[in-house]
């Protein structure tokens, strides 16, 4: 039940008409998608992942990113592999929970309207993590949403 509230599709962050990256998020991470230019050895690619910061590039040039995060990032749970041309970025949110914007702080935010349904959908995925036996895929909210992180005293850990 779980898998129906994944997130449908990725967003893009698009500059001069180039795709620069795509993500999505979950309540515990969230994942960025970079295409990787062709005829590049894969042991070239770089990533450094900091709490507040990412890195990426070709060893020997600047770097392609070079970026504060949104919000901050559990380094020790964090990591990046190199899929089919693209390289993927897992975030661990420190904050489980935490609806961000962008990956990226000042680069590429949803719209208030698309905030407002991730904000949603990881509020649905809370409760379907809190009540495995119920599906909440269908749910919806009326009026404003509660943040996933702080409704009713918080999520659980542990």
């Amino acid at each position: 039940m779980a898998e129906k509230l994944a997130p449908e599709k990725r967003h893009k962050f698009v500059h001069n008409g180039q795709t620069v990256f795509e993500w999505d998020q979950t309540l515990e991470e969230v994942n960025l998608y970079i295409k990787l230019p062709p005829n590049i050895h894969p042991k070239q690619f770089y990533c450094k992942i900091q709490p507040k910061h990412v890195e990426v590039g070709i060893k020997g040039n600047p770097p392609y990113l070079n970026h504060h995060l949104t919000c901050p990032a559990k380094t020790d749970d964090s990591f990046w592999t190199l899929e089919d041309d693209i390289m993927h970025i897992t975030l661990q949110k420190r904050d489980k929970g935490q609806t961000w914007s962008s990956p990226i702080l000042g680069e590429g935010q949803l719209d208030p309207y698309s905030t407002d349904l991730e904000q949603k959908r990881l509020m649905l995925e809370r409760f379907q993590q809190e009540n495995p036996g119920f599906d909440f895929s269908q749910a919806q909210f009326t009026g404003n949403c509660p943040d996933p992180r702080t409704f009713m005293g918080g999520i659980r850990t542990g």
